[in-house]
């Protein structure tokens, strides 16, 4: 072989090590990058996750603080509107956020007063509605050992033996109403610190907006900030609105219903499925429900008994398939299962006001993350499944 041609294989050889070896190389930084990525990306999940239970823990720990600024905000979110609208016709704003939360208050202490009868005599009057409802489903199961049993259970709970002289001891322990009793301070002192902080927020008028231009520096900011801020208080707004007359409604439909029946309390029913009906799905479950055991036990017949639950859950119907849809919109309507979340974990955090306020709360967080740049996903997932028109066939 001639020394050209040796000359040229050695430098083939050497051309083809050098791919390789560069190959190499570049394989190698290319795994060095694919892990840095992975460590950055482990490190980001990890700081997410640390915040999110930072959050959850103030949320849960701060319930005191935190749960009356929640609803002052909520409650000024609803009224703002006609503070402002007040306020363009010469009104002052001072005074009209005191009549507004001046009237609020002294309705919800009025029927909360008016309440209160009723409601302590269902309370104790519960374990005898136990017993007369064992009875009545022992009448129905038609065994006469269990109707046997059911009927000496309730005579043992509705009267006393006077021949007998054995002093009974009882060891009871606290009830509903010794609880709320015990809680009392820090409910009115919640209650007092929503009044007081509502107050100054709705006689403040526009100072929030002002502040918040003044803060953020750039013209784009403010104008995205001012967006924002409205847009939440019109759907939130609108929203509550919106809810609250269908609720009323609601209620006056089911205590106009249930008062042709022979069920007791109409009115205090009514009021029930207004406040029940806040809670979307499990309001209404629980509602009927309710109904269904009292007209058990306090109704003569099983027919009778389901005439109640049937006009409730017909009220109920009627309202969530037509009425609602129609008047709220698409635009406010969310995932079902992003609101059964809501419900399950604010009702896990804050107890019954946490079950009201879940959906205002995740209606806010579905107007912030379509304006906030990366939140799309979220948004898209919050956001009720579209309807696609069918495809027309070729």
């Amino acid at each position: 072989m001639s020394k050209k041609a040796r000359f040229y294989l050695r430098g083939a050889s050497l051309s083809a090590s050098e791919k390789q070896t560069e190959k190499q190389m570049e394989d190698q930084a290319s795994g060095t990058a694919m892990s840095t990525l992975s460590a950055h990306r482990m490190v980001t999940v990890s700081i997410i996750g640390l915040f999110v239970i930072s959050v959850c823990g103030v949320l849960y720990f701060a319930q005191s603080l935190l749960l009356p600024v929640v609803l002052a905000g909520l409650f000024s979110l609803i009224l703002s509107p006609v503070v402002r609208w007040f306020f363009r016709r010469g009104i002052p704003e001072p005074v009209t956020a005191f009549v507004l939360v001046f009237s609020m208050t002294a309705s919800v202490f009025a029927g909360g007063y008016w309440l209160s009868a009723p409601i302590s005599h269902w309370i104790d009057d519960a374990p005898r509605i136990e017993k007369r409802l064992q009875l009545k489903l022992a009448e129905m199961a038609g065994t006469i050992e269990n109707i046997q049993e059911a009927q000496r259970k309730v005579e043992k709970a509705t009267r006393q033996d006077p021949k007998s002289n054995v002093q009974e001891v009882v060891v009871k322990e606290p009830n509903l109403l010794n609880q709320a009793a015990q809680g009392a301070p820090e409910i009115f002192g919640g209650i007092g610190l929503t009044i007081v902080l509502l107050l100054l927020m709705l006689a403040s008028g526009d100072m929030f907006y002002e502040k918040l231009i003044k803060a953020l520096p750039t013209f784009k900011d403010k104008k995205r900030g001012l967006r924002i801020a409205k847009d939440i208080e019109r759907e939130i707004s609108r929203y509550l609105l919106t809810v609250f007359v269908i609720n009323v409604c609601l209620g006056i439909c089911v205590a106009v219903g249930l008062s042709f029946t022979d069920m007791p309390n109409p009115v205090l029913w009514g009021l029930a499925a207004a406040l029940l009906n806040f809670v979307p799905y499990l309001g209404a479950l629980v509602g009927i429900g309710i109904v269904a055991v009292v007209s058990l036990v306090s109704l003569p017949t099983l027919g009778a008994a389901l005439v109640p639950p049937a006009i409730y859950m017909a009220c109920t119907a009627i309202e969530g398939q037509l009425v609602t849809p129609s008047l709220v919109g698409r635009r406010l309507q969310i995932n079902s299962v992003a609101v059964f979340l809501a419900i399950a974990f604010w009702g896990w955090m804050w107890g019954a006001v946490g079950i009201f306020i879940a959906v205002p709360v995740l209606i806010i967080i579905k107007v912030l993350s379509h304006h906030v740049d990366g939140l799309g996903g979220l948004s898209e997932f919050l956001g009720a499944r579209e309807k696609h028109l069918p495809a027309e066939s070729a």
